[in-house]
């Protein structure tokens, strides 16, 4: 199962986002936004970094290098074939 996000009320008033894998363990949790609308624009904001973004190394050690320099995006088709189906002409087409 893949990951979800949960919107829960901060302690401080307004909102946080919470990024849970497919088993509900805790991945990361988001600054506190002030309405609920913008709490869900931090998740789409949070999707297309996760998608796209840069790795960088900021720890003691890392001198800020950049681990990985490109994510790959993966296509209706490559994912169809992952998980073993046939990607429908509509989907192909999209």
């Amino acid at each position: 199962m893949a990951g979800y996000f949960e919107l829960v009320d901060a302690p401080d008033g307004g909102y946080r986002v919470r990024m849970m894998d497919g088993s509900g363990n805790l991945m990361a949790i988001s600054v506190t936004f002030p309405t609920k609308r913008a709490a869900v624009k931090g998740v789409e904001m949070a999707r297309e970094i996760a998608g796209t973004g840069l790795i960088r190394d900021c720890s003691s050690n890392g001198a800020g290098t950049i681990l990985r320099d490109r994510v790959r995006t993966v296509s209706p088709k490559d994912k169809a074939a992952a998980h073993g189906r046939k990607l429908s002409a509509r989907a192909a087409v999209g």
